[in-house]
């Protein structure tokens, strides 16, 4: 992967601010693909985006990615800690098959595409009153021909597919599309109960950017007020180069 330069990460930070959420994880996914089309990043499978998030991930910031979190038993709040490795993640792309998903339960047959983020903005914007009535949207959105008693399915019939086609899709997306979330299982070292915990690498990599831009920001900030270099000049130095100053600086 080709890393963005500073100017450009601290331009998408500087955007990423204003947002949340799945805007926020799509400014992220042009980071990291700055070549794509416009509409291919929304458009990707959710784990071809994550793997793209974890290779910009490993490409600033390294593989060692270290996660925290309580125990969630009552009475423990013992600190849970585990590492991951953001190269292995990132090699965990989609594999779905060439001609859809195929779901056959009862009288259904279905071919689905897997998910991606403009279906789970769609689905959200929708605002579906319970979990249920959520996947059957997201279903229907990625439903790419359905028969119903060895018919066509109607337009209507789809948009009410019944709960054992819907755990069946959602079982064909998981297995060709793993990365799609990450859910890791932490057992605790004080009661040995293990502890659920999804890992959101696009918010986990925006906390990290944040911290990195700021951080940056008083470099120039420094260099800037004992120099009197522009924000580009400073931006052009190399990571070296710039702490080298700055240990100049803070000598002086």
């Amino acid at each position: 992967m080709t890393v963005t330069g500073p100017a450009e990460l601290l331009a998408t930070w500087e955007a990423g601010l204003a947002e949340r959420g799945a805007a926020r994880a799509l400014l992220l996914h042009r980071a990291a693909r700055p070549d794509a089309a416009p509409n291919a990043l929304a458009s990707a499978p959710l784990g071809e985006r994550a793997a793209d998030l974890f290779a910009l991930r490993r490409a600033l910031f390294g593989d060692r990615m270290e996660i925290t979190l309580s125990c969630t038993v009552p009475g423990c709040d013992a600190a849970l800690e585990c590492e991951l490795d953001a190269g292995e993640l990132a090699a965990a792309r989609p594999r779905p098959p060439e001609d859809g998903l195929r779901v056959d339960e009862g009288e259904w047959t279905v071919r689905f595409r897997l998910p991606t983020p403009a279906d789970l903005a769609a689905v959200a914007a929708a605002r579906a009153p319970d979990g249920t009535t959520a996947r059957r949207l997201l279903a229907a959105r990625c439903a790419l021909a359905a028969r119903r008693a060895g018919r066509p399915a109607t337009v209507e019939e789809v948009a009410a597919l019944p709960d054992p086609v819907l755990k069946r899709f959602a079982a064909a997306a998981e297995d060709a599309d793993p990365g799609a979330e990450l859910t890791l299982e932490i057992a605790c070292p004080e009661c040995g109960a293990a502890t659920p915990a999804e890992l959101d690498i696009a918010a986990y990599l925006w906390t990290e950017l944040d911290a990195w831009a700021r951080d940056l920001l008083l470099d120039v900030h420094l260099l800037a007020s004992a120099y009197g270099w522009s924000e580009p000049e400073i931006l052009a130095l190399s990571p070296l180069r710039r702490r080298y100053y700055l240990e100049l600086c803070a000598d002086a």
